[in-house]
């Protein structure tokens, strides 16, 4: 229902049956119900509406009844051009609007049509009833109805609404509502950028107005993502770019659109050096993203100390990119700025420091592969550790093993806690193989633990560890090995080439087959060898024979694989000579050889695809 308006006729009236019948023609006003009686095109309710008012809103002389009459047919044009809203329908078929009638949200007939998009409505009705105001009223949430043309995107609502204003005098571009939204905010919010490009070609002064948010029409232009809206918006000089939180339209414009950013940066070059609340400027939202195109555009557009500035927790934006792991980018600043490399976080860490932290292998190989940062390898943070000492204590394997082997870096730097690298590895909670891979790999490359007397030793808290994962994995260890005795025990009584009629093999004067029975019998002993140090091992309450007689067992077992398959390989050669076989032999060991030798290789190709994705992206 609609709300009624302290404003009262003095008059009631009904609803004239002349109306449904004649004025409206076939269309009728029974409501969506009868979809039959319906106007068939919009043209149709227009002309029965522009008709409707001409006849009966003529003001003249004035007068009440002039009024009532006007009242009446100015609800009836509304409801035609709003294709019969139920609502008003039903309000106008039982005589109750006047001019002044007002929905629930206390809009008047003058917001309904704009917000419908009634250019064409709009004017006449502003004609018929100029003297009433229509233009600046306000609704519950004090929006005019060029608030809501400009929310609902239509252009030509939005510029016959400026034109009445300019033309009675009355200024309702500068209107806020209880946001504090004016138009144009409304029309940049929903990013309806030919709406934008009207309101700025009437008045260039909303474009500097901040809502009650502090957030400026340009920021919301770039929030929604327009570019029309942006690009209309930046040929105003005097334009706020004011976004919440003390951000600038160019810190959310980094994760919109090259395009944006450059517009941004071409209308106003000093955003690339401003802050927000957080110390952050648009450098480190782009870092943060991985975009190069915006992050050299940023670089070229903005002053060197950009590159240095820190936020709150004392991170440069290379320390960002570092920590998202954006090779590319860190590579870029680096180039354009080499002395960067020495910028410290809060806590003294250099980029390098945030890279291993969070485990970002692409980054700290980039600075190992930089002979130029060779320093900051060996960098310690007001803590103590390096990049070595972070890198352990994250368990990345990978990471410490580069470091070790490629970056020269010393295993024997004490952090403020007096412990090195190892000392770490062997507290360390990363799991039973990943403590174990740390471990071997320090001790490898000459780590050892904190110089104290050997009397006092602690005893290592994950010796329990150990124990419990020798223990599981040597369950598992025990059934493989079984299998393959079992598996080398059937071919050894089901010989390649069967049997003569003396009981004896018929290929055993061949040299193949003598080779197959000699690796049989060599993956038969290893494999059980191995089963019996496993269930020995398990058994021992000794840690460190436990330890020797796993890893004696794990030695073991890999034999016996080698041994099954070069033994069935010599079964196959025994009785089948093809060409192809052999050609498929050598393939299937040249990959386990390029496996097992050729690890490493196999993590750098991977970090290295992400990261040429990542640069070409």
């Amino acid at each position: 229902m609609l709300a009624r308006s302290s404003y009262r006729c003095p008059l009631s009236f009904s609803f004239p049956s002349t109306v449904a019948a004649s004025e409206v023609g076939s269309g009728g006003l029974a409501g969506r119900r009868g979809s039959a009686r319906q106007l068939k095109t919009v043209g149709k309710g227009r002309s029965a509406a522009r008709a409707a008012l001409a006849r009966g809103s003529h003001r003249g002389s004035g007068g009440r009844a002039g009024l009532q009459s006007g009242t009446r047919w100015m609800v009836v044009a509304v409801a035609l051009a709003w294709w019969l809203n139920p609502h008003l329908g039903t309000a106008i078929m039982h005589g109750q609007c006047d001019i002044l009638e007002l929905t629930a949200e206390r809009n008047t007939a003058l917001h309904v049509a704009a917000e419908q998009g009634h250019h064409e409505l709009i004017r006449e009705l502003y004609f018929r009833f100029s003297d009433q105001g229509l233009l600046n009223r306000l609704n519950s949430a004090l929006d005019t109805p060029l608030h809501s043309a400009a929310r609902a995107g239509h252009v030509r609502a939005v510029a016959v609404l400026f034109e009445l204003a300019r033309d009675r005098g009355v200024n309702i571009l500068g209107c806020k509502n209880e946001a504090g939204d004016t138009a144009l905010h409304l029309a940049a919010r929903h990013g309806h950028g030919a709406a934008v490009e009207v309101l700025i070609s009437a008045a260039a002064e909303p474009a500097a107005e901040l809502n009650n948010a502090g957030v400026s029409p340009l920021y919301l232009a770039v929030i929604s993502g327009s570019v029309q809206a942006v690009r209309a918006i930046t040929t105003c000089k005097d334009a706020s770019s004011l976004g919440p939180g003390a951000q600038n339209a160019l810190h959310a414009a980094v994760f919109q659109s090259s395009e944006m950013v450059h517009l941004l940066l071409e209308w106003r070059p000093a955003l690339a050096d401003q802050v927000d609340s957080g110390g952050s400027s648009p450098l480190h939202f782009a870092s943060s993203d991985g975009d190069r195109t915006i992050v050299k555009a940023i670089l070229r557009a903005s002053p060197p100390s950009t590159v240095y500035k820190k936020d709150s927790d004392g991170l440069s934006a290379l320390h960002v990119a570092a920590r998202m792991g954006h090779r590319c980018v860190v590579k870029d600043m680096l180039r354009s700025y080499p002395d960067a490399a020495e910028l410290r976080d809060g806590n003294g860490g250099t980029f390098v420091h945030a890279a291993a932290k969070e485990r970002r292998s692409s980054v700290v190989s980039l600075a190992i592969s930089n002979s130029m940062l060779r320093g900051v390898l060996d960098a310690q943070d007001r803590d103590g550790n390096t990049p070595l000492h972070l890198a352990v204590a994250v368990g990345s394997t990978g990471d410490v093993e580069a470091l070790l082997r490629e970056g020269k870096v010393r295993a024997d730097v004490l952090n403020n806690d007096g412990h090195t690298a190892l000392d770490l590895a062997a507290g360390s909670n990363a799991g039973f193989f990943a403590t174990i891979n740390l471990v071997v790999a320090l001790v490898a490359f000459g780590a050892r633990l904190r110089p104290q007397r050997q009397d006092r030793l602690e005893q290592w808290g994950g010796r329990d560890m150990v124990r419990k994962g020798i223990q599981n994995t040597s369950d598992s260890l025990a059934v493989v090995a079984g299998l393959i005795v079992a598996a080398a025990f059937a071919a050894g009584f089901n010989l390649p080439g069967g049997y003569g009629d003396d009981g004896k093999a018929n290929l055993k004067h061949e040299i193949v087959f003598k080779t197959f029975l000699f690796l049989n019998t060599g993956a038969v002993a290893t494999s059980m060898l191995a089963v019996a140090l496993l269930v020995y091992g398990k058994a021992s309450s000794h840690s460190d024979g436990s330890w020797k007689t796993f890893a004696a067992a794990l030695h073991l077992l890999w034999v016996s694989l080698v041994c099954m398959m070069l033994a069935f390989q010599a079964a196959l050669f025994s009785v089948a000579t093809t060409r192809a076989l052999t050609y498929g032999f050598l393939v299937v060991y040249m990959c386990i050889f390029i496996l097992q030798e050729n690890k490493e290789i196999r993590k750098s190709e991977t970090s290295i695809y992400f990261t040429n994705k990542e640069c070409n992206g």
